[in-house]
């Protein structure tokens, strides 16, 4: 076996050719999950904390249950399962997509409760006093707050998220992580193709990460 390192292989054409595709769905498939998992998570956290049995048993069993399945298992699920239901197939990305927003939303929804509760009470009784509904009050006074305080938490999570969809390699969608993979097929350098890609991964999360951690300083300067 040929182990020795081909380091021409690291150049222009293999990011042009292979992995700007790859990184470009990696990168927006992030984005719209972090968003989608936000706004589903919150209502998901409002239910919870409604105090109404109706909304919190529900929201209960969703976001125990999916934090208690493996991501890659309901990324196949979700693939395998809704053409069979739907009696056409869906495509990878887009599977990928509602897969990501789905499982996220339990995570989030978790994040999001912590901060809803890290308000002070008194601010909420103080919206109440005021005449505001439990949907204004959260919307003006509380999920602001809540926002700031766990922004640098939604970010790590974030961060998580965006190592988490190289497992959309189960299903054959072309992201990051299956760009490298052609790549490596085509000149015939695999190890030095997945060895590109774990020094990528690590420095788009280390850098993100660090900017995280500063973005943290700065909110508990202000706090």
């Amino acid at each position: 076996m040929n182990l020795a390192f081909d380091f021409s292989f690291y150049s222009w054409d293999l990011v042009s050719n292979f992995i700007l595709k790859g990184l470009y769905f990696s990168v927006m498939l992030t984005l719209v999950a972090t968003l989608g998992g936000i706004f589903f998570g919150t209502l998901l956290a409002m239910m919870r904390l409604s105090g109404r049995k109706w909304l919190i048993v529900p929201a209960t069993i969703y976001v125990d249950g999916m934090r208690s399945i493996p991501l890659v298992m309901v990324i196949l699920w979700f693939f395998l399962l809704v053409p069979l239901f739907l009696g056409a197939p869906i495509g990878a990305e887009a599977s990928a997509t509602v897969t990501f927003i789905a499982f996220e939303a339990a995570y989030f929804s978790e994040i999001m409760r912590a901060g809803i509760q890290s308000i002070p009470r008194g601010q909420v009784f103080a919206g109440q006093a005021l005449g505001m509904t439990y949907g204004q009050n959260m919307r003006l006074i509380v999920l602001p707050q809540a926002f700031r305080n766990m922004l640098p938490v939604l970010l790590t999570q974030t961060i998580i998220l965006f190592q988490d969809t190289s497992l959309v390699y189960a299903i054959g969608a072309y992201d990051m992580l299956k760009g490298f993979e052609v790549a490596g097929k085509n000149y015939g350098r695999p190890i030095e193709a997945f060895i590109a890609a774990a020094v990528v991964y690590f420095v788009i999360c280390y850098s993100l990460s660090w900017l995280v951690k500063r973005l943290h300083k700065k909110i508990a300067i202000i706090h």
